[in-house]
This record gives C-alpha cells, structure tokens and sequence, in this order.
C-alpha cells in the first residue's frame, strides 16, 4: 500500500499532470466566461435585430404539458419539445471557444518557431578533407588549388 501511495504521489507531482490539471480548470473558466459572452452580451442585441427574440426561450413544442384537472396549476407532464436557441448558443461558444484556441496555437507555434540553420561558410578540401572557407581558391594545409563556391 505505501508503495501504491508513492508511486501515486510521484504521478500526481510530475509537471504535465499539474500543467493538465490547470489547463482543464482554466478551460472550465474560460468556457463559462464564453458562455456568459454570448449568452449576456452576444445574443440579446441580436435578439433585438431580430424583432426581440429570446433565443434561450426558442424551441419547437412537440407535446403540450398535461395538467392536473382538479388543480390545473399542477403539471402532471412537462411536455416534450425541440430547444433550438438553447442550441444556436451552445454552437456560438463553441465557435468562439474554438476561434480562441486557434488563435493561442497559433501565437505558441510562432513563438516556438524554430530559426533556419545558418547557412554554412565553409567547406571540406577535396583532396585534403580539412575545412577551408567556402570562396578560398587554395586550401591552406595542402595547397591544391580548389575552386572557389559561391557564399
């Protein structure tokens, strides 16, 4: 058991499982920050562009709600309908969220780029094999004459 526990522990502390651990707890925040966005401040104006629809209230009604004929305040079943707006918002998040991270993938892939190899300024003598400067027209350890490489 103690050794389960250790195993355990040196798992839990590595840095990728708490980097993972972060991330998905930064992710949950922003997602609710992201739905917050189009559902308080995205949606409304285009509700109101729209002849003030509320997209969270749209939805097709398949069934109407039974109710209790001695108390009709009572609803026996709930009926059954399509929420459509609920699903236009939830396809918004999605869009930003997914907008947003390809935004962040591609800063990180910028910032990660790697520089070209510079490009060499000398070359092996063919004769020799020792490195002598790429525009040299004789190598300097065994004289041959060499032709020179553009730089």
């Amino acid at each position: 058991m103690a050794g389960m526990i250790k195993e355990f522990r040196e798992f839990i502390t590595r840095g990728n499982v708490v980097d993972m651990a972060v991330g998905i707890i930064i992710g949950g925040v922003f997602g609710k920050i992201v739905s917050s966005l189009v559902n308080d401040v995205i949606m409304p104006p285009i509700g109101l562009l729209l002849a003030n629809v509320d997209f969270r209230n749209l939805k097709w009604k398949l069934t109407e709600p039974v109710l209790d004929a001695a108390d009709p305040a009572k609803i026996l079943s709930p009926g059954v309908s399509i929420s459509y707006g609920a699903f236009i918002n939830t396809v918004l998040d999605f869009v930003i969220i997914a907008f947003v991270i390809f935004l962040l993938i591609k800063v990180i892939n910028r910032v990660r780029r790697v520089p070209p190899p510079p490009t060499p300024t000398t070359r092996e003598c063919p004769r020799c094999l020792s490195v002598i400067p790429k525009k040299a027209s004789r190598c300097a350890q065994c004289t041959s004459d060499v032709q020179p490489e553009e730089a």
